[in-house]
Order: structure tokens, then C-alpha cells, then sequence
């Protein structure tokens, strides 16, 4: 899984070579809502779950929250950046959770946890910091997008979780994908319908089936056997793998080059996220193991 959603970031930037993201999503959210729809009723024997009126409401809102505001923003980012900064900046994810959880109060923040968010944050500048000296607007507008779809699934993340542990996450993924797929569609539509669908190969076809179903589809429900497996403490740490894969990839797939300081960058802001998410961690807290985004 980590191989999988660390290569979607360059399997996205190939696929929008030739398509809009608009017309990847409207793609996208056609096919996932009847995945989802036809999970639930498969787990709940071919009925359909009803949710009490105040958790479908709640639900409805992550759903637009996760979905239509959340994956656009990263895929746009993802057009407007590169593979490798985007799928460094998701990472940062467990930092937003731990400030979140602060500022609701629910954790306070060890010396350790502070070091790390600091550490975090002047990798990041320092990663960003040859766009911003070489006046890469569109790049560094594609980052500053990807920070903040970051910390909205963080958010999403923290607010979910009653509503998992009450319904299951099935239910919860499913209600939300279909409570955030219209929009998506009705809002590229218009694109969509302009796209140069029959201009594509069937690799272009494969890689949009890949990213729209394999990654973000099945790639939840692989993570979610994998964690209920081996445990989410010991599964957590293997997504500070993804920006490697991502960026392995994307040398590979579309030629991205990296220079001496945006490596080193990348190592700041990893090393500075995991001390941020483990400093005095208790193991058997699973709410700072922000699972990987819906992306």
C-alpha cells in the first residue's frame, strides 16, 4: 500500500498531462459512489444501513469537508506542484492532528511534540524555499494548496472517529463519499464534458481506473485489514515511506529532479513530524495515527 499511494502522486501528474483535473474528478466520483454504495450493502447483507438523522448530517458535512473540498484541493495542487512536494506536504497530516487535538483541547503538547512541529515546519520552508527564491508562484500555490487540504483531513480525521467507532468504518467512508461526489460532479461537469476522453490510450484509461479505484478505493480497505491486522502503532510509521516512493517514482515516471536542498528539506520535515507524533506517544492511543489521506 505504501508503494501504491506513494506512485499515485506521479500517476496523477501523468494522467493530467492530458486531462483536466476537473475531468479526473468528475471521473473519479462517478465510479466511487457506487463502489461505496455497493460495499455497505454487501456488509450489511444487501440492506442498506440507516444512520441516526444527527450522525448522517455530521457525516454529510465530513463528506463534503473530505471529499469535494479536500481531493480537489490536493488534485489541483498535485497539477499546480510536483509528485514529490505533494506527497511530502500530505505527510505532515499527523502534525495538523496533534494541533488540532490541542486547540480542542483534547491533548496538551509534551517539550518533544513542540520541538517537532517547529522542526516540521522549517523543513517545510526550507523545502519550498527554492520556489520561493526562484518566483515559482504556480508551484508554491500548489504546495500552500496541499498544506491546507492537509490539515483539513487531519481535521476530518479527529471528527470522524466517534462516528467510526459508533457505525464502522464501511459505513462512515461510505456515507461520506456519497454525501461528497455530487458536488464534484455537478461542479465539472462543464469540463469534463469539453475533455479529450477519446484522445486517451489504454494506459491513460488504466492509470485513471488505478487511481480512481485501486489506490483510493481499495487501497482504504487494504489499509484499514492491514492496520486491524498488525496494529496501528506498527503500521503508522511505514507512510513516512510514501514521499520516498513518491519521489523514486516521479524521478523515474516524469523526470522530476531534486537538488541538495530540497532533499534535505524533506529530511527535516519527516524527521520533524515523526518526533511531533511520537514524543511521549502512548501505543495504544490510535487517534495521532492519522490514517493515510482519502486521496
Amino acid at each position: 500500500m505504501v508503494f501504491v499511494w506513494g506512485a499515485n502522486f506521479a500517476v496523477q501528474k501523468s494522467l493530467f498531462e492530458l486531462l483536466p483535473p476537473a475531468a479526473f474528478l468528475f471521473a473519479r466520483y462517478l465510479l466511487l459512489p457506487i463502489c461505496a454504495a455497493l460495499l455497505l450493502l454487501q456488509a450489511n447483507g444487501w440492506r442498506w444501513l440507516r444512520l441516526p438523522r444527527a450522525d448522517a448530517l455530521r457525516l454529510a458535512w465530513l463528506g463534503v469537508l473530505a471529499h469535494t473540498v479536500h481531493v480537489s484541493l490536493v488534485t489541483f495542487g498535485i497539477h499546480w506542484s510536483t509528485a514529490f512536494s505533494s506527497a511530502l506536504i500530505m505527510a505532515c497530516g499527523p502534525v495538523f492532528t496533534l494541533l488540532i487535538l490541542h486547540g480542542a483541547g483534547l491533548e496538551r503538547l509534551a517539550r518533544g511534540q513542540v520541538a517537532g512541529v517547529a522542526i516540521a515546519c522549517a523543513g517545510v520552508l526550507v523545502f519550498l524555499s527554492d520556489k520561493l527564491l526562484g518566483s515559482q508562484w504556480t508551484a508554491t500555490g500548489g504546495d500552500l494548496l496541499m498544506l491546507f487540504a492537509a490539515s483539513l483531513f487531519s481535521y476530518y480525521t479527529v471528527m470522524s472517529k466517534p462516528l467510526i467507532q459508533r457505525h464502522g468504518g464501511v459505513a462512515v467512508m461510505a456515507y461520506a463519499t456519497l454525501a461528497g461526489s455530487p458536488i464534484i460532479v455537478l461542479a465539472a461537469l462543464p469540463v469534463a464534458w469539453q475533455a479529450p476522453w477519446a484522445q486517451m490510450s489504454p494506459l491513460q484509461w488504466g492509470l485513471l481506473l488505478w487511481a480512481s479505484l485501486v489506490s483510493a478505493f481499495l487501497g482504504w480497505l487494504v489499509w484499514g485489514w492491514v492496520n486491524a491486522q498488525r496494529g496501528v502503532a506498527r503500521t503508522a510509521p511505514l507512510q513516512y515511506l510514501m514521499p520516498l516512493v513518491a519521489g523514486a517514482v516521479a524521478w523515474w515516471a516524469t523526470g522530476e529532479r531534486f537538488g541538495a536542498l530540497k532533499i534535505g528539506g524533506a529530511v527535516l520535515t519527516l524527521a520533524g513530524v515523526a518526533l511531533a507524533q511520537y514524543a511521549t506517544r502512548d501505543p495504544a492511543d490510535p487517534v495521532r495515527e492519522a490514517p493515510a489521506s482519502v486521496e
